[in-house]
Order: structure tokens, then sequence, then C-alpha cells
């Protein structure tokens, strides 16, 4: 792959840009290096949990101020995207999950009921406070007919901690419990690669995709045929990776050591000098 071919940039967050609430080398760097050279980029994220004002609000605090939501799309968007062209506004949906999928669904026009209320459709992201009564509802609904959606089927979820439990162990789980498979909307599914695609406005095969999972990130761009850089900083093991079948065009520890083949030693140094120099100012 040549870096000089590359016109548009969609990074993965979670496992790239940090783990948890911890910055990964290259983050604020790499982001000074789009805007310094013109390059527009896409942030794509399996995580339904927050909204895209949520994580403008995240990447602020982490010194990337001004990234406009709309460079941010999210499994849970891309959802209720996806259940628009399928059912009228609304429809009534029973959520497993956090904000990212409640207010990507009520802004799309969907009733979004609670408790023992019946719904036409039933939604599973991520839900930091899952709940047996949650699980329970869930399962009695799809068993009585309702659909049965995943915002994604990622099965961990690279925390501060290490990996936890992602969204694909909790679709896993209500499978096993009513025998119905979900229809699942996020990455590797060809859509959410095109949503980015149109956010960078550059062609796919000069439109670099980042990530740090083979199966959804680098699956899934390959699809859409766009170049790909696997960073080791997140799912991905150096041991998966040399028996998988999926193979990225590139591969590096951090988003740092991308942006120093990218960019080059000697700005990234000057960068970090400058960093410096501010802080201690």
């Amino acid at each position: 792959m040549k870096f000089n071919q590359i016109s548009g940039v969609v990074l993965d967050m979670d496992g790239v840009l940090w783990r948890g609430a911890t910055p990964l080398p290259g983050l604020q760097d790499a982001f000074a290096w789009f805007t310094e050279r013109n390059i527009p980029y896409a942030l794509l994220t399996n995580n339904s949990g927050k909204t895209q004002s949520q994580y403008v609000e995240k990447l602020a605090g982490l010194g990337v101020p001004d990234v406009p939501s709309e460079r941010i799309l999210t499994s849970a968007v891309a959802t209720a995207d996806h259940l628009s062209t399928r059912y009228p506004a609304g429809t009534s949906v029973y959520v497993v999950g956090m904000d990212g999928i409640r207010t990507a669904l009520t802004d799309a026009g969907f009733d979004v009921v609670n408790g023992d209320a019946p719904a036409e459709v039933v939604v599973v992201g991520i839900d930091f406070e899952l709940s047996y009564a949650k699980l329970k509802r869930a399962a009695l609904l799809i068993r009585a007919g309702a659909a049965f959606i995943g915002t994604n089927g990622d099965k961990t979820f690279p925390d501060g901690d290490g990996l936890v439990p992602g969204a694909g162990s909790l679709l896993a789980l209500i499978q096993t419990a009513t025998g119905v498979a979900p229809e699942v909307v996020g990455k590797p599914g060809l859509p959410m690669f095109e949503a980015a695609l149109r956010a960078t406005g550059t062609p796919a095969a000069n439109t670099l995709m980042v990530g740090d999972r083979l199966d959804t990130d680098i699956s899934g761009a390959k699809v859409a045929g766009m170049p790909t850089a696997l960073l080791l900083s997140g799912v991905t093991t150096p041991d998966e990776l040399a028996v998988s079948d999926v193979w990225a065009d590139v591969a590096f520890e951090t988003l740092e050591a991308l942006l120093r083949a990218w960019a080059g030693d000697a700005w990234v140094q000057a960068r970090q000098k400058l960093r410096r120099r501010a802080g201690s100012s």
C-alpha cells in the first residue's frame, strides 16, 4: 500500500483512538496530520452506547476539539436508518441498550417503549446496566413475534480493564433463549462503510480503513474495496493475526506507529516537541 495514494481515512474508535477513558498513542497527532494535509476523515464505530454528541465531547476532552458530529457514524445511527427503510414512524421498539441507540431511534421517529408495553421490534446493543428483567422482556417479545435486530455482532469490547462482553454476547444470549437469530446491522456490513465513504467524499480505493478487528473493520472494508490498516492496540493480537484467514494491507502496533510510516518520524517528533512546550508554558 502506498500512503501517497490515500486521500481519505476512516477510523474505528474503541481500540484505535482510545481504550476506555485512556487515549492511545498518536491520537492528537493523527488529527493534526489530517487537518494539515486536508485529509477528510470519518469515525466509524460498532459501539451503539454513546450518541454522536457524546463522542464529540469525549474527543474534545482528549484534546481533539471541533470534530463535526456528522463525521461520527455509529451502529446506533446505522440501525435507526436501516429500520426507517422498513418500518413507519411511530413503530414501537423495545431497546436493550444505552443512550446512543435510544436517541438514534427516537430522533428517527420511533416509539421507544419501556416496561411491559408491546413492541413490534426488539433492538439490542451494548448495555452497561443490563438486567435479567431486560433480557426477559426482550425474549418474551421476540417469542411473541417481534423482529429481533442487533446493532452489531462484536462478541467483545476493548474496555480500559481489558476485553469485556460486547453486544454480540448479548445477542447470543437472547438467541439461545428464543431460538431466533438476530438481523445484525453494524460492521462488517457494507452499509456502514458506504456511509463512511459518503462522509469522506473520497473513492473507496483511496480511502484507508484503520481498525483493530479483523472480523469487522478489516473484512468489511475489503468488501467495500478499501485499503486497510490493522492496529494491534485493541482486540486483535499478533497470535490471532498469524493464524487468521483475513489480512490487512499493513499492520502496526499503534496509531502513532502508523502515523510515523505515513507522515514520517520528523513530523511526529516535531509535533510531540510542540506539545511538550505547550504543556510547560
